[in-house]
């Protein structure tokens, strides 16, 4: 076999690979859809933007390899006030839903774990206490929440009842003073590192309430889930609780059915959906970069016309995804924006970003599986993100639900 030589070098090509740059700065706006974006709510972009490049990127692929919970970048988060979710908080600036989805946008960009992060600190267990808690247990806990001091989990899924969540079995007895809860949770994030758990159970008339459980009591145990191929840098865990005492002042008082829980689910879906956008702009943003600097054949990628009709599926579907978000954002604001239309945003747009996360790993070929490009660790998150605040499925059956006025759930 032989080996042509480089004379300038002496060196054998086909040996030495060069270093690619998958972080730079790519266009991707297609459409212009963000170039408005008023001044204040750029300013959280931008500094989502910052912290992931500066701080996430350095160290990230060493956390989701070992599986290690970063909980620096997560008290960061709140120190850069990256962890509100556009919830109005006192003492704080207004954060609206816009920047809101730009920073989760963001976030996710960098990494899905720190994404994901933001999303249950805040999207779930702030949003609880501000919207289904007292006065008195929003002083207590909301800005400790906002700004990283303590962890807060959500635990509704449970290990038999994850799509047919409102079947939950976790049980609250009243007893003098409180409640005593009994039951177990599974895919809790957070619900493993210390802090506060909004545990959602069912109470003697079968009610479905919320309580502010504090992770140290006892009969709380929350073990963290391994083996994961997902979000490998924030903990999930299996939470067991046997007869954990919870006092009054740890009920949450507008959490009186299901629907009340639902509709702190309903306000995040869209942030699922802003999320997915993330990741395929990084997807995008890889592949791009990738295809130009890739030599094979003697010229770079980008210069073959399939390579050019990939790129150019991709940046259609990531356009699509960018004017459904802030479409589905604009009705959110003006209190518009309805369950089916947060549903078909959420079904739409990790569906797209599953088929980028794709196109641009098998663009990349070999290189596409390894963590130092990017794309691998996006693909294995967007998998996560597919599933959780309901399942394609789930939300197929909400919009087909909507089209034919027909329910077709079991």
């Amino acid at each position: 076999m032989s080996i042509e030589t480089n004379l300038a070098t002496d060196f054998p090509t086909g040996v030495i690979e060069p270093e690619y740059e998958l972080w730079g700065e790519v266009d991707v706006d297609p459409t212009g859809v963000f170039e408005d974006i008023p001044v204040a709510d750029r300013q959280y972009w931008d500094r989502a933007r910052k912290f992931g490049l500066e701080e996430v990127r350095p160290v990230i692929n060493g956390h989701w390899d070992k599986a290690e919970y970063p909980l620096d970048l997560a008290k960061r988060l709140g120190d850069l006030d990256l962890m509100r979710d556009g919830l109005t908080l006192a003492g704080y600036p207004e954060m609206s839903v816009l920047a809101a989805g730009l920073v989760n946008m963001e976030l996710s960009r960098a990494d899905g774990s720190i994404g994901t992060i933001a999303a249950v600190q805040a999207g779930l267990a702030l949003r609880s206490i501000i919207d289904r808690g007292s006065e008195e247990q929003i002083e207590q806990w909301a800005s400790k929440l906002a700004n990283g001091e303590v962890f807060g989990a959500f635990a509704l899924t449970e290990p038999t009842h994850g799509s047919d969540s409102v079947s939950l079995e976790t049980r609250a007895v009243r007893v003098e003073g409180g409640y005593r809860i009994s039951g177990e949770k599974k895919w809790i994030g957070n619900g493993s590192v210390g802090g506060i758990t909004i545990v959602w159970a069912r109470d003697e008339e079968a009610k479905v309430r919320g309580f502010i459980v504090q992770q140290e009591w006892d009969g709380y145990t929350g073990t963290t889930i391994e083996g994961k191929l997902s979000l490998r840098a924030i903990w999930q865990a299996h939470i067991r609780m046997d007869d954990v005492f919870v006092p009054d002042s740890h009920v949450l008082p507008k959490a009186q059915s299901f629907k009340d829980t639902a509709g702190v689910l309903f306000a995040t879906r869209l942030g699922v959906a802003w999320s997915a956008v993330g990741h395929a702009t990084a997807c995008y943003e890889t592949a791009v970069q990738y295809a130009a600097q890739r030599i094979q054949f003697g010229r770079p990628l980008a210069a073959s016309q399939i390579v050019q009709e990939r790129l150019t599926r991709m940046h259609s579907e990531l356009a699509t995804m960018q004017l459904m978000v802030m479409q589905a954002t604009k009705r959110e604001e003006s209190g518009v924006l309805s369950p089916t239309q947060a549903s078909l945003a959420k079904f739409t747009c990790t569906r797209l970003a599953r088929g980028i996360a794709s196109n641009a790993r098998d663009l990349l070929g070999g290189n596409g599986i390894l963590l130092e490009n990017r794309v691998a660790r996006h693909i294995a998150d967007i998998e996560a993100i597919h599933t959780y605040e309901g399942t394609e499925t789930v939300q197929a059956l909400i919009i087909g639900r909507s089209i034919t006025g027909i329910s077709a759930f079991a």
